[in-house]
């Protein structure tokens, strides 16, 4: 398969590419890496842009996210959903579903990725989770835009996340930076990846 990886920060850039290089087993699958940057629109041009240069057989957005209180620091989590938390239609409003509806996701963990362009906190998780009723959620700026282009262009798409702090759980910024400072092996992403099969 070729797959594009698509990494928010140029720190997963850099630990997904090393990743890759250290790999202890010949790579069965090929890997663009584009730095998608953080946000919704940069994600979104980002990838659009890659897609037109090149054909791949799956789009995967990989790097680091806040969680719900289900899980906990280090975790590696490959939610089958991901959805826009941010998007308010007004009832009745037609030809918006994109905003809405949730994208299916090739991963195997019982979660949903909600993606906005806000940092969430402890009080703004617990209001997406009771709106929305998914108690297990990963929270970023990116994943569903990435995945709403690779729709668009009938690709399958994969979102990889390395739970770097849990906000319900007293977690804050300083706790992120410790984790992304610490955490940096992105191997487990590999090794998903390679055994991914459409």
């Amino acid at each position: 398969m070729n797959i594009l990886v698509i990494t928010p920060m140029a720190a997963e850039q850099e630990n997904m590419l090393a990743a890759l290089n250290n790999y202890p087993l010949p790579l069965l699958h090929s890997y663009t890496i584009r730095r998608g940057y953080v946000g919704k629109v940069y994600a979104a041009a980002q990838t659009a842009l890659a897609m037109a240069e090149e054909r791949f057989d799956l789009v995967a957005v990989i790097g680091y996210a806040a969680a719900s209180a289900d899980f906990s620091t280090g975790d590696v989590v490959a939610p089958r959903q991901a959805r826009y938390h941010d998007a308010h239609v007004p009832a009745g409003l037609d030809g918006v579903s994109f905003l809405t509806d949730p994208y299916p996701l090739c991963g195997t963990d019982d979660a949903t990725i909600y993606t906005g362009d806000s940092f969430v906190d402890a009080p703004m998780i617990g209001e997406i989770k009771a709106r929305f009723g998914t108690p297990r959620a990963l929270f970023d700026m990116e994943a569903t835009a990435v995945c709403q282009v690779a729709a668009q262009q009938g690709v399958p798409a994969m979102v990889l996340k390395m739970v770097s702090d849990t906000p319900e759980k007293g977690c804050d910024a300083d706790s992120f930076e410790r984790f992304v400072t610490e955490h940096t092996d992105f191997g487990k992403f590999v090794e998903i990846l390679e055994a991914t099969n459409l």
